[in-house]
């Protein structure tokens, strides 16, 4: 007690004569420094005891106005460190930390650059010359670094940073266990060096350290398993996760949501490149906690931020990050399938239902990859949560405001269109202030009061906006139906199909089975016919939708003259075909698969509705634009239609028989005469009104 009441009045002593502004006197500190290094001998516990009030008053020196007095205390500080680190510290204790601890306080409260290059180069000399016998000290030098890391004087982060890589590079390399109760500091470190925005070089090199640090985590998980300082909850195998992987992924994470594109983009680039190389030692409740930290990559997306911001963030950071965590879930699906499938899927759909086209399609794109890659290994119940997925992302994307929305005005004449154009609005109105040159100048010229005006302006960018909304869910729709095509029969297997059936109808001689090379690739095989019966529902209801808007001519020539979708009247042709195809092409293959035999009922039935409708719905087409449009469908009914059997075709023949006698006043394309007149020439023979042998003979191939 005696030597520490003696320092603490030699500390109020020395404050004293500092404390004069034009002459401070040094004497007393100049004696606080012998009595420090005289006393270091005694035991730790004594020695402690001595150095709270030493330390404390170092705080105060080392922040001193006058930067003399700064200087000398610093200097004092480093000479006591250099001699203090000499003689080492024995495990479990925490000396250092506690003796180093000053350094922090003063890079932290001293604004001076001299003082804070003061205090990196004692640092730097410490780690150069005593990194061996550096254990506990450790936190208190990445503190250090940590706080230069957010410098913008640059002699001061860089090199700080050189420090830093020197002891991650080399000195880790040498005495890593010394090292390991500081390693999540180090990584934080880096990534506090990496979110320097005013340094793009060093950040770049940051995160290369960080990967670096990655390998050590990897080639040594004995020794952190083995440490067991501040672990003693955590159960041997785990403190690999909770003192090596976690910490360097959630620094990633860290820089990816707080960097600028470049940097971010390396960080994502890295932090999967991680998961990929290594992904195979992580147990599984590892990885639920690694998937909420990528999830909330996703999560910055959900904060209002400025419109710019949130579109490149969506088109690059969300878009990179959606394909990679695809990735890793094809590449570990034995393990991620049980805890991360329902996630994925939610995430998909977040992603299709956002005001971003290129998300939107990465959304279904990415659906279609994992179930094209994974769907062989897909148990029954994956493959239902899958088609619920494909339900659930259709029917939230069908753009139902195009049937209900009208001009302001003239909304009270719709009393049904209420929820779902409101639906539509929602999500595209958190930045109505920012008025574009188009609806500024729309209404330029209305002669009316200024709160007319502001009105007008303002309803136009909103029908703008929910315009913009409604037109990536009509891309949306198109995605999701080749996706279903892609899945079903994978991908260009259709179309090579038409392709081959085209030409064989221009050589006027139709093929009984064609086979292409991928149709067995699909996943077809491997789903139930009442998963598929769902998809089916899916296109139908997106076939129905289209059908009901490109009919609705007074809609569509209102949406036109409100500026939707260029130069024409806006339409949803491409989708009311291609659903309806790609349903076709599912029906049939059901329906001359003998595995499914015992849903052919089911299936015959469905086809006839389907086929029906489609036949008395193109009857009543008036443009001619609208019936070319139908042409592809067309032959991929009629030559599905013929390749059935006698006993099939006489119940589907009887069915169609009178729309295609409709269909034949109308003018069409040689390639559709041809198989119509091959149809009906069946029909005399299925239904035996003439005799095979009295048919027309067929002309040359």
């Amino acid at each position: 007690n005696a030597i520490v009441d003696f320092v603490h009045w030699l500390c109020a002593v020395s404050m004293d004569e500092l404390g004069s502004p034009l002459h401070p006197r040094m004497f007393s500190l100049q004696k606080i420094v012998e009595i420090s290094y005289y006393n270091m001998g005694r035991i730790r516990l004594q020695w402690s005891r001595i150095w709270e009030v030493i330390g404390n008053h170092f705080n105060k020196v080392g922040c001193n106005p006058n930067e003399d007095v700064a200087i000398f205390a610093v200097d004092s500080l480093r000479q006591l460190s250099m001699k203090f680190l000499e003689k080492g510290e024995l495990a479990n204790f925490r000396f250092q930390k506690d003796f180093l601890r000053p350094f922090e306080y003063i890079m932290k409260r001293n604004r001076s650059p001299t003082i804070k290059d003061m205090v990196i180069r004692c640092i730097a000399q410490m780690v150069n010359s005593q990194a061996s016998n550096i254990r506990s000290g450790w936190k208190n030098i990445f503190s250090v670094f940590h706080q230069a890391a957010s410098d913008h004087d640059e002699p001061i982060v860089e090199l700080a940073f050189q420090t830093t890589g020197h002891i991650i590079s080399d000195i880790f390399k040498k005495h890593f266990p010394a090292a390991i109760d500081s390693f999540q500091d180090a990584v934080k470190c880096l990534s506090e060096f990496a979110c320097n925005a005013a340094f793009p070089d060093t950040s770049m090199e940051a995160i290369r350290f960080i990967r670096h640090c990655a390998t050590y985590v990897s080639e040594r998980p004995q020794v952190l398993k083995e440490y067991t300082s501040d672990d003693m909850n955590v159960v041997p195998g785990d403190r690999v996760w909770v003192r090596g992987w976690f910490p360097i992924l959630f620094e990633l994470s860290c820089v990816i949501n707080r960097c600028k594109l470049d940097i971010r983009t390396r960080g994502l680039t890295v932090m999967f490149e991680i998961i990929k190389s290594y992904g195979q030692t992580f147990e599984k409740h590892w990885w639920q906690d690694l998937f909420r930290v990528i999830f909330r990559i996703f999560d910055n997306m959900k904060l209002p931020e400025q419109q710019t911001e949130k579109s490149e963030w969506m088109t690059t950071t969300c878009n990179h990050a959606l394909y990679a965590i695809c990735d890793v879930f094809t590449q570990f699906y034995e393990i991620l399938n049980q805890i991360l499938l329902d996630d994925i899927f939610s995430q998909l759909h977040w992603c299709v239902q956002q005001d971003n086209e290129q998300l939107a399609r990465s959304g279904t794109n990415c659906l279609e990859n994992i179930v094209i890659l994974n769907g062989e290994k897909f148990s029954p119940l994956v493959w239902d949560k899958t088609c619920d997925c494909m339900l659930n992302i259709f029917r939230t994307t069908i753009p139902h405001a195009l049937l209900t929305w009208r001009p302001a005005g003239r909304e009270e004449d719709s009393s049904e269109k209420g929820s779902d154009l409101d639906a539509d609005r929602q999500s595209i109105c958190s930045t109505e202030r920012n008025a574009s040159e188009k609806g500024q100048s729309q209404f330029s010229q209305v002669s009316t009061t200024s709160d007319e005006v502001w009105k007008y302006k303002q309803n136009a960018i909103s029908d703008q906006k929910l315009f913009a909304t409604l037109l990536i869910k009509c891309v949306v729709q198109l995605e999701l139906i080749q996706t279903i095509d892609n899945i079903v029969f994978f991908p260009a297997t259709s179309k090579k199909e038409d392709a081959e059936t085209l030409a064989a109808v221009q050589k006027d001689s139709i093929i009984p089975e064609i086979h292409i090379d991928t149709e067995n690739q699909g996943m077809y095989r491997y789903m139930t016919s009442q998963q598929i019966f769902k998809l089916l529902d899916c296109l139908l209801e997106s076939h129905s939708f289209a059908k009901s808007f490109n009919s609705n001519n007074e809609q569509r020539t209102m949406l036109w003259r409100a500026g939707f979708k260029g130069k024409s009247k806006p339409n949803l042709l491409k989708q009311e075909t291609s659903s309806l195809a790609c349903c076709l092409r599912i029906l049939f293959c059901m329906y001359t698969d003998e595995n499914r035999r015992d849903s052919w009922d089911n299936i015959q039935k469905r086809l006839l509705n389907v086929c029906c409708e489609a036949l008395a719905y193109f009857i009543t087409l008036t443009s001619e634009s609208h019936r070319e449009a139908w042409t592809n469908l067309l032959l991929l009914f009629l030559t599905k239609t013929l390749k059935t059997s006698d006993e099939k075709f006489k119940i589907h023949a009887s069915a169609y028989y009178p729309f295609l006698c409709e269909i034949v006043q109308f003018d069409l394309i040689p390639e559709l005469r041809v198989v119509l007149r091959k149809f009906f020439l069946r029909i005399g023979v299925v239904f035996r009104i003439c005799h095979q042998e009295e048919q027309p003979k067929e002309a040359a191939a």
